[in-house]
């Protein structure tokens, strides 16, 4: 891993974290949040898995439309350290820790 890599990693890393303490634990259900990156295409490459215990527990988020909220809070959080997201929801995914594993 580059050394550029490594702090756009730590940037991602941070920014997740965050938005993971300070949003999702709010929701019923969600466990943690994870991420993958091709350093050599990021941001496009960046993709965002939001995880849920439950597939109830995801479909209920889902149906209460939550995902705008938690967009606009990653969007906002990534743009506080200068990295761009064109279309955030198109990074971001919502999964169960069942298929997960």
């Amino acid at each position: 891993m580059r050394k550029s890599d490594k702090k756009i990693e730590n940037q991602i890393r941070d920014v997740l974290t965050e938005v993971c303490e300070d949003t999702l634990k709010g929701y019923e259900g969600f466990l943690w949040v994870t991420h993958t990156v091709k350093y050599s295409s990021f941001p496009q490459s960046l993709k965002i898995i939001c995880v849920f215990e439950t597939d109830q527990d995801r479909e209920n988020f889902l149906m209460e439309e939550n995902q705008l909220h938690v967009s606009a809070t990653i969007q906002k959080a990534f743009n506080k350290v200068g990295i761009q997201l064109k279309n955030v929801d198109k990074h971001i995914s919502y999964d169960t820790q069942k298929n997960r594993e």
